[in-house]
């Protein structure tokens, strides 16, 4: 049995020094068997106890000798003189009582750390998630504008709600206290924000701050206790003209002066959304190929920025229309504003309600959607489009589909058609055209063999 340390003083202790060296040091301190005292180079001192554990196994030694023992193991107890002598002992003494035991105190010690970083992700809060979420999230993303557009609704509806929750804590019920007072008034904002707050917490869960199933899932959870986004997306329809206005609405548009009637005509005849056309530039439209070229995530496009372009055909019309226009010197923009810049929102609103107004004064009965009676609104003109192509022609639906920017069919129809049609949306759109100006018969036939 090798002989027992004597056991030092805490004034002793304190008074040892390094001998010198680069190397630590490690003095027998007593009074618990293996318990040393380690003195580094720089004067720093800390506990350590060297001792052996388990049951006697033999090992072969590499020169063939045999050698009979217990594992050993070397605990470090903390900083001399943040712990003192007494209290090491003590450390030492359960150390050494745990690993009689089986217990082992540094993997015993781990997983309390493991557990209490566990707990601190776990009350992170649902508003620190998504930063950390969205700062990966808007990477994908070239356009600032689009980057804070992204974060808006999230901004808006959700971190109100539940930003302050801890991220492990938020329920299916949160996230209904979200959604519900918007999921049928604005249904496509309400639809893409619950993905967003399913990102959130996915993210929280695959980085350890969350347990469990995520409650903003749509397919065996929020489908349960929520009704189809498509079910309920009519109650957001934007006024549209009846089509047996529309001739009449086109003309009394005609008669008006000004950017934005010309704006609004060229929405009408392409089927665009105002954004569209309020940000068009003349570097994104090639008149000679008769081609409007819009880029993903380009400002108000609506176009996600992992989108491939969108190209719209230009019948004889609209390239009349473009060429016609006045140039703003030092600006790219096809429609701009009196002061310079972009259009308003408004604009092409008020031109369209000033045609509405002027009908009614005249005695007639103004341009209002038929189910709702609400004055038609220039976003309505896509609405006439599409039921024009349903009602009154042959063309394929999904051909008015790409033509409004809609996708069409499966993820996996969508994957592998990736055809814009250009040319036949190009005589679908001259057809329009013509349906516009009142010069159609009420059928128009799609012409067979037209390539896309």
């Amino acid at each position: 049995m090798p002989p027992r340390a004597k056991e030092l003083t805490p004034a002793q202790i304190k008074n040892l020094k390094h001998p010198g060296g680069e190397k630590p040091v490690k003095v027998a301190v007593g009074g618990v068997s293996g318990l040393h005292i380690q003195i580094w180079p720089s004067g720093a001192k800390s506990w350590v106890l060297r001792t052996r554990y388990g049951e006697w196994a033999e090992t072969r030694l590499s020169d063939g000798t045999i050698q009979r023992g217990r594992k050993k193991r070397e605990i470090g107890l903390g900083a001399y003189p943040d712990i003192l002598p007494g209290a090491a002992r003590d450390k030492a003494r359960e150390a050494k009582a745990k690993l009689e035991a089986g217990i082992d105190p540094i993997a015993e010690r781990k997983a309390t750390q493991a557990a209490l970083i566990a707990a601190a992700r776990r009350g992170m809060t649902f508003a620190e998630a998504f930063d950390k979420y969205a700062a990966q999230k808007v990477k994908e993303f070239s356009s600032e504008r689009y980057k804070t557009q992204w974060r808006r609704s999230v901004e808006t509806y959700a971190l109100p709600e539940i930003g302050k929750l801890a991220v492990q804590d938020v329920t299916l019920q949160d996230v209904q206290r979200v959604l519900v007072p918007i999921w049928e008034s604005h249904t496509e904002t309400a639809s893409k924000l619950r993905q967003k707050i399913e990102g959130v917490l996915s993210w929280a869960t695959v980085s350890g701050y969350r347990k469990g199933d995520n409650p903003a899932r749509w397919s065996g959870n929020l489908e349960l206790v929520m009704p189809k986004a498509s079910k309920v997306a009519n109650a957001q329809n934007y006024p549209a003209l009846q089509l047996g206005d529309v001739s009449r609405w086109w003309q009394a548009l005609q008669a008006r002066d000004g950017m934005g009637a010309q704006a609004l005509a060229f929405q009408a005849m392409t089927a665009t959304r105002s954004g569209a056309i309020r940000f068009a530039t003349w570097g994104e439209i090639d008149l000679k190929a008769k081609v409007w070229t819009i880029q993903p995530g380009r400002q108000s496009s609506k176009i996600p920025a992992n989108e491939p372009a969108k190209r719209i055909p230009l019948t004889e019309p609209m390239v009349a229309l473009l060429e016609a226009l006045p140039r703003l010197d030092g600006s790219d923009l096809v429609f701009w504003a009196p002061r310079g810049g972009a259009l308003s929102d408004a604009t092409m609103g008020k031109v369209m309600r000033t045609i509405h107004e002027a009908d009614q004064k005249a005695g007639g009965k103004g341009y209002v959607d038929a189910k709702t009676g609400e004055q038609a609104v220039p976003h309505g003109m896509r609405s006439a489009f599409r039921t024009w192509v349903a009602e009154r022609t042959n063309f394929d639906g999904d051909l008015a589909e790409v033509a409004l920017f809609h996708k069409v069919g499966s993820k996996v129809a969508q994957a592998y058609n990736r055809a814009e049609q250009v040319e036949k949306r190009r005589h679908m759109m001259a057809a329009w055209g013509e349906f516009l100006a009142g010069r159609k018969p009420s059928k128009v036939v799609q012409l067979q063999g037209a390539r896309g």
